[in-house]
């Protein structure tokens, strides 16, 4: 089979080898849970329970009306004890609820669902009502991306089992230990979108896996067209717009998205999330992440219910060193948020928690601009990096946004490859906030 890759990218130490190989741990018991109120991309939901209430798990405990919600449901039994604002994984602060442990065991889970055989629209609901995002890391509703517009129509569902962040192992290990999850809710994706094609696309340090993916098509694809796609070990191969150009060979447009092109891409624990609320009825509660770094002394893949407290794992589930300890990561390295601590959350989107030493975690003074051009070889958005730093530096937001700021998908490539270690990215993230702040300026001033 070719290997297929796209244009750019770089090459960052992998750093898997502590965890590849590690069965995931399932963490069942939590004292207690501070699950954040709004963990999507999209219009902001409100609490429906308040102080005091028992809640069971998997009960509905937030929810709004609107299209770009998605609601949260209770990851334990327990009562509801606080409602009030907590640090979260993007390092702000947002409504929270707790809920404590009161040992009922009470569920609430929905009825199961036959995927293959109830309709469109009852199958999109279920999606919704089980408060499925994508887990990739964008946190984008799953029921939204399932229903484009009738004038695009999508030709392929892609899987992505990429995973090139480094460290990062747990979507491994779920193809690995539960491959036909995977496989069944990328078919129920497919029976959705009426798509006869899908692609489940992974790098090739993990080709080991292929048999066991194959034999799952085989026993839980229901006859949908299932094809495997090695792809190049590259950063960041898994970002959906570079998975679409490898896989397809088409290139998703400026401004464009996914389906602009005929293509759904979804990942890994996504459509294990699909196949969990069809087949049980079983919300997403539950979030499977990596844990690892020079000052984890305990690396693990781990699944713990959604709003347990990193803090709360430790010592018991996790060990860490922390005089070797200089920074806590919320996800993976090249885009994960540093977070001041580690009493924050596990959320829906939260692949990896990541305990870096010294040696992982350097900091360099930034040097001078060398026009050396390494940024633009590598950016896998074919933007110019060095020019968009210095339109930034300029306060020259027009020009930023002719040369594709709003384009930059923030992958971290170009400082990663920079040799005068200018934090490019950051300045990205900065340039599009003051970007957006200028454009709701003069649309305020136009509607005067």
């Amino acid at each position: 089979m070719a290997t297929k890759t796209f244009k750019g990218g770089a090459h960052p130490p992998e750093r898997k080898h502590r965890t590849e190989a590690l069965p995931i741990e399932y963490v069942g018991t939590v004292k207690q849970v501070v699950v954040p109120v709004n963990q999507h991309f999209g219009a902001p939901i409100q609490p429906l329970v308040k102080v005091g209430d028992q809640v069971k798990r998997g009960q509905k405990i937030a929810d709004a009306d609107g299209r770009m919600t998605v609601p949260v449901h209770a990851p334990i039994a327990g009562i509801v004890k606080k409602i009030e604002p907590r640090l979260q994984s993007n390092n702000l602060e947002g409504s929270a609820i707790v809920i404590e442990a009161d040992g009922s065991g009470g569920v609430d889970f929905m009825p199961p669902l036959d995927g293959f055989s109830c309709g469109k629209d009852e199958a999109l609901a279920r999606i919704r009502e089980a408060g499925i995002i994508g887990m990739g890391g964008a946190g984008f509703p799953a029921h939204v991306k399932l229903a484009p517009p009738p004038n695009k129509p999508i030709t392929v569902v892609i899987a992505n089992a990429a995973e090139c962040e480094p460290y990062l192992t747990i979507d491994e290990r779920v193809m690995a230990e539960t491959p036909g999850d995977l496989v069944e809710g990328m078919a129920i994706t497919m029976r959705i979108l009426g798509v006869g094609r899908g692609v489940i696309g992974l790098e090739d340090n993990k080709a080991h896996l292929m048999d066991a993916l194959e034999a799952a098509v085989k026993d839980y694809g229901r006859g949908a067209a299932i094809e495997l796609q090695l792809l190049k070990t590259k950063y960041p191969q898994g970002g959906e717009k570079m998975l679409i150009t490898a896989i397809t060979g088409k290139e998703v447009p400026s401004g464009g998205l996914p389906m602009d092109v005929g293509c759904v891409v979804q990942n890994v624990g996504t459509f294990k999330a699909i196949a969990e609320a069809f087949r049980e009825g079983k919300p997403l509660i539950d979030r499977g992440f990596t844990v690892s770094g020079g000052a984890c002394k305990s690396p693990k893949n781990l699944v713990v219910p959604v709003g347990t407290l990193v803090s709360d794992l430790i010592p018991d589930t996790i060990q860490i060193d922390e005089d070797a300890l200089r920074r806590v990561i919320y996800g993976g390295p090249m885009m994960g948020p540093s977070l001041p601590n580690w009493a924050v959350p596990v959320q829906k989107n939260t692949s990896g928690v990541l305990f870096l030493n010294a040696s992982e975690s350097k900091v360099y003074a930034e040097g001078p601009c060398l026009r050396c051009g390494r940024c633009m070889n590598a950016c896998s958005c074919r933007l110019s990096p060095a020019l968009l730093n210095v339109a930034i530096k300029a306060d020259d937001f027009d020009q930023a946004e002719a040369i594709g700021l709003l384009d930059c998908i923030e992958c971290g490539t170009c400082s990663f490859v920079c040799p005068s270690h200018i934090q490019l990215v950051q300045r990205f993230r900065v340039g599009k906030q003051l970007l957006r702040a200028k454009k709701q300026k003069e649309a305020a001033r136009a509607g005067k």
